[in-house]
């Protein structure tokens, strides 16, 4: 059976990509196709596998621009030939599932969220857009939409990261998804005895308007508490100017910094709105609480009082009463730590795997193009008898 995986873009390693990984690691002979590759920002276990990209790579600076590209990307979709792939694994939140595969191929959409950008966070990306973007990007989002929703129909079957996303799903395209949770590198983030909770709190992940790090920043200028944040984006700078002394803003960082400063952390902020969200797991299979804001995956992975404290509010107010109820809480860290190795990988890789067989059967596409293998195979039989 050949396999090819559709993913957006391949500029980092985010959970998307981790998700790509362990979809290599089903598939290892599966070729990738995406709209652009940075090879040196990719896994060593992505980078084994061939690498198609669409004609967008082509185009002036696209390892940059890639977003600007965003209405040329259905056709460049369109333009990918998979003719000769018998399953197609699209990996969906940038475009990827509006490929055009062969008639007796099927296609599963493994979807960490219908693009924001149009749907949902449509009027955040617009608002704190430059003042030419926000003028054109009504009439590109409006043919986004359209297209989009048409693509849905090209998908057998949908599989959804959270339940939040299979809500959207439904909500978008009408379509019903079945929910496998991400992989976390639960083992890679283990707990150890040996190593004390420190008396700082940590933030982890992309420094973006929707991930909220000002709202962490500020409620810890406003109590001179120890926070540390780690993660690079578009307002890393911003940030390191308005963090006062006891906030200290370390940018991206590596794994084994990473590793350790969720060993030693107070618990973890997470004060933005996820689809699943792959940060609070991580910091939970160190058996450290997450406060976190209580919409999205948060309320599929963070059990309040158990394994964190949930606040309903975005607001300085919201997060430090959080802060507070967390610090007069006593946490269980084994406890938090075997609640999050239900998010592992080897969980991810088997239930993906008896999504995948489901829809072989439920689809007559599949049956099609089975009883045509099966058919070849009773000739040549009958051949050499």
């Amino acid at each position: 059976m050949r396999v090819a995986i559709i993913h957006y873009w391949l500029v980092g390693m985010r959970g998307g990509e981790k998700v790509l990984e362990a979809l290599c690691e089903m598939y290892p002979q599966a070729d990738i196709f995406t709209h652009v590759v940075v090879p040196e920002a990719i896994s060593e276990r992505i980078a084994r596998h061939r690498i198609k990209t669409s004609f967008i790579a082509k185009l002036p600076r696209a390892h940059i621009w890639y977003k600007k590209y965003l209405p040329l990307m259905p056709i460049a979709l369109e333009h990918l030939d998979l003719r000769d792939y018998d399953l197609v694994i699209s990996s969906e939140s940038g475009p990827a599932k509006g490929v055009i595969p062969a008639p007796g191929a099927l296609h599963v959409c493994y979807c960490h969220s219908p693009m924001r950008y149009v749907w949902n966070m449509y009027h955040d990306y617009r608002q704190t857009a430059g003042s030419a973007t926000r003028m054109s990007i009504p009439l590109a989002a409006h043919y986004l939409r359209n297209w989009d929703q048409n693509a849905s129909a090209r998908v057998d079957t949908f599989v959804a990261n959270s339940h939040n996303v299979a809500s959207r799903v439904q909500k978008y395209y009408r379509r019903d998804a079945e929910v496998v949770y991400p992989p976390v590198d639960i083992a890679g983030f283990a707990r150890s005895d040996s190593v004390a909770p420190g008396d700082f709190y940590l933030m982890v992940g992309e420094l973006v308007a929707y991930k909220r790090p000002d709202l962490a920043v500020h409620s810890f200028n406003a109590t001179g508490a120890p926070l540390v944040v780690i993660g690079g984006g578009e307002m890393l700078e911003k940030l390191r100017r308005d963090a006062r002394p006891n906030v200290k803003i370390l940018g991206p960082q590596p794994f084994a910094v990473l590793k350790d400063h969720y060993a030693r952390c107070k618990g973890l902020i997470f004060p933005g709105e996820e689809d699943f969200g792959i940060v609070p797991v991580e910091a939970m299979a160190g058996g450290r609480p997450v406060i976190a804001f209580g919409q999205g995956g948060a309320l599929e992975t963070v059990i309040d009082g158990q394994t964190g404290i949930l606040f309903h509010e975005q607001s300085v107010e919201a997060l430090l009463d959080a802060i507070e109820r967390a610090n007069a809480t006593s946490f269980d860290a084994a406890r938090i730590a075997n609640h999050a190795a239900a998010f592992s990988v080897g969980r991810f890789k088997q239930e993906m795997s008896a999504a995948i067989n489901r829809a072989f059967v439920e689809h007559s596409p599949a049956r099609v193009r089975q009883g045509r293998i099966g058919l070849a195979e009773d000739r040549k039989r009958a051949a050499y008898a």
